[in-house]
């Protein structure tokens, strides 16, 4: 993972638990209020005072819209739908949650994260095929000694993730039937590589066939394990080679010529159906991803392109999407950490940038990175040492703090349900950028709003010929939540 010029700022931790009631549950009225559908109000403040707290109702009106800036809701207009929100159970996440709380503790803590009402509802997760920097040592799945190779991948095993990932992967798969799982190799074995070793390298050409297929046994393994694979990307960070743990750098002709001669044709034979992402890196290399998908054979196996965050600018999605909008994307990895420790500044820029910008930059699905770390940042082995959880894990005593990032996720994960489409909104008019979506079960709506200005913004919100008035204050993130 690059975090070298990341420059926004993500937040100092908060041990709050949401409050209030569950999405969906009526709360008490006030004499007078408007006939129209009551609208839920949650509501987190720049200076943390208020946590994804439910504050009083609003209700739509029939009557003459307000004269005041005015968020359009028309869910006459959908755009794509959506998979999910969610963060990565990386290796250290899930040996936290495994060795480092009580089932009771455990069992809570993926409750609240992957349950809904009134957990926070996470329907998406990355996990990493073998090591990244956060695990706890240097592994692969088919690891062999110095000078010698497997090509037949007869020592091939996922036995290094059965203790932990799994354990925690299909507890959640448990209580959220719908997460959607996807997987990205830091580096295949060392023995495929030009630098022998998992640091650093690119793939050798007699290696092509033996990492398709690596890839497709570790598909196929923990499908038998329970754990359906969604979607895999062929190398995370392929335009950067780490020092100090896993990674490999895979140019785009390198990419296309493995997914279109080698992963792309034998996953179609074995007759699996797991989504091919090109990329996984950040949005100031966006020609990689459109080299790739300019080649003649590659493109039909490539489902969608992958992005971080740690580079350029998240308009980039669009440039790519306009290019290729037949190809889906999805917003993979960014990560908070102890380089910028301001609540506010990482609220408003996390909302901004990946809840509202990606997805109304076409992602299906929006990642942050590692689920949970301890108070010292890890475990990890390599590269970054202050990086921080959506959650941290007391070491100690297994009690849980729930960081910025937990509250952003929750804003949209805990109302934009899998299967949502997004749907148009008024956005960056007077500092109020916004993204809306409409749920495919109920069509109950989630609309949720950013105050990037240095003052409260009064505002209203116009829906189906109805509207209702609303306040929000500077640095501020509201969700509305109505059913019609």
């Amino acid at each position: 993972m690059i975090l070298r010029g990341l420059l926004w700022a993500l937040a100092a931790s908060v041990a709050c638990a949401p409050n209030g009631r569950a999405p969906g549950e009526v709360g008490p009225e006030s004499p007078g209020q408007p006939s129209g559908p009551a609208v839920e109000v949650w509501l987190t403040t720049a200076d943390a005072s208020k946590l994804l707290s439910r504050e009083s109702d609003a209700h739509f009106d029939s009557g003459p819209a307000p004269s005041i800036t005015t968020i359009a809701v028309d869910e006459g207009t959908t755009y794509q739908a959506i998979v999910g929100f969610g963060a990565a159970i990386t290796d250290a996440s899930a040996w936290l949650l495994q060795n480092r709380m009580t089932p009771s503790q455990r069992e809570a803590l993926l409750q609240e994260l992957f349950g809904r009402n009134p957990g926070i509802g996470l329907s998406f997760t990355r996990l990493t095929m073998g090591a990244s920097d956060f695990s706890l040592r240097q592994y692969s799945y088919d690891d062999m000694p110095a000078g010698q190779t497997d090509p037949t991948l007869a020592h091939f095993s996922i036995d290094p993730n059965r203790a932990d990932v799994l354990p925690v992967v299909r507890r959640a798969l448990a209580i959220n039937p719908e997460l959607k799982i996807m997987a990205s190799p830091w580096s295949p074995p060392g023995w495929m590589k030009t630098s022998g070793s998992l640091i650093q390298g690119t793939l050798l050409p007699e290696a092509y066939g033996p990492l398709a297929d690596y890839l497709r046994r570790y598909i196929e393994a923990y499908a038998g394990e329970g754990v359906p694979i969604y979607a895999i990307t062929v190398q995370n960070e392929p335009h950067y080679e780490p020092s100090d743990y896993p990674g490999m750098r895979l140019e785009p002709p390198a990419r296309a010529r493995f997914v279109g001669g080698y992963l792309g044709p034998l996953l179609a034979s074995a007759g699996i159906r797991t989504l091919i992402l090109d990329w996984d890196h950040n949005w100031d290399e966006y020609t990689s991803p459109l080299q790739v998908l300019a080649d003649s054979v590659a493109p039909r196996y490539i489902a969608g392109i992958a992005w971080h965050c740690y580079g350029g600018d998240v308009s980039a999605q669009t440039l790519v999407h306009d290019a290729h909008p037949e190809k889906d994307a999805y917003f993979t990895e960014c990560s908070g950490g102890e380089w910028a420790a301001n609540f506010a500044d990482n609220l408003k820029w996390f909302v901004r940038t990946l809840i509202i910008g990606s997805t109304r930059g076409w992602a299906k699905g929006v990642l942050l990175w590692n689920l949970a770390l301890d108070e010292q940042h890890g475990p990890h082995t390599g590269g970054c040492g202050n990086c921080r959880g959506v959650v941290t894990i007391n070491s100690v005593s297994g009690g849980v703090t729930r960081n910025v990032e937990y509250y952003v996720l929750a804003h949209a994960s805990r109302f934009a349900r899998p299967g949502a489409h997004r749907i148009a909104s008024t956005s960056g008019i007077e500092g109020l950028e916004s993204v809306a979506f409409r749920n495919a079960d109920d069509g109950s709506k989630a609309l949720i709003v950013v105050n990037t200005a240095a003052q409260q913004r009064s505002f209203a919100v116009r829906w189906a010929g109805q509207s209702f008035s609303s306040a929000i204050p500077a640095g501020a993130v509201v969700t509305f939540y109505w059913k019609s």
